[in-house]
């Protein structure tokens, strides 16, 4: 039986809750931010081969926003959270309070990466907060490393630059909703949770289920 077959409804059940508790601590964290309601919710958890990452991500020549950082702990890894970067300039704008920006336009993009930061800061650190209380687990992230590139070059620098091989990510799929959006389309980034060869069975065995290699 391959990995993938072995992973069950029960095992995307448990992972997706475990998205969704770190999506409402993210979610109060960024109301008090942005000072408006904001709902965030995770539709669906999936687990796929390497090789469906950047396909699901828009493709490798895709431009996103992405915030990249490394795993330490007791089940290292990798975590890239990819924006659409339409939607990445609308939450800098909120941030920045400059509704305008736009990442095409030249001028300094200090302020604006480092708004990116801090919601990448607080997305991953309330999932990684959420896996460690779950697995017991002793989770923590590295600085996290931004970046306005292709999908391809990003994911590859984020692996090969440590040299990490990964065949399987979990991807959570994340929906931020404004109570008072007028759009009618939710911004909906990626997380792609690549766990180092021995770290799936980890994560798996201390939420309680069993992964036949």
């Amino acid at each position: 039986m391959t990995f993938l077959k072995s992973i069950s409804d029960i095992h995307l059940d448990i992972l997706k809750e475990v998205g969704n508790i770190g999506a409402g601590h993210a979610a109060t964290a960024l109301s008090t931010l942005l000072d408006k309601k904001i709902d965030m919710k995770v539709p669906s958890v999936r687990v796929v081969s390497f090789d469906e990452v950047m396909d699901l991500a828009g493709g490798p020549d895709n431009v996103v926003a992405s915030v990249f950082l490394r795993l330490e702990g007791d089940a290292p890894g990798s975590m890239f959270f990819i924006l659409p970067l339409p939607q990445a300039e609308k939450y800098i704008g909120q941030l920045t309070k400059n509704q305008s920006f736009s990442f095409s336009e030249e001028h300094d993009n200090e302020l604006a990466l480092s708004a990116l930061q801090e919601l990448g800061n607080i997305l991953s650190g309330s999932y990684l907060s959420s896996l460690s209380d779950f697995t017991k687990l002793s989770l923590y992230p590295s600085v996290p490393a931004l970046s306005i590139d292709m999908v391809g070059a990003v994911i590859s620098f984020g692996l090969l630059e440590l040299s990490q091989v990964s065949d399987y990510a979990i991807v959570i799929d994340t929906a931020l909703d404004e109570e008072e959006a007028q759009l009618p389309d939710s911004v909906n980034g990626h997380f792609f949770l690549l766990p180092d060869p021995d770290s799936f069975h980890i994560i798996f065995s201390a939420l309680g289920v069993r992964v036949d290699a």
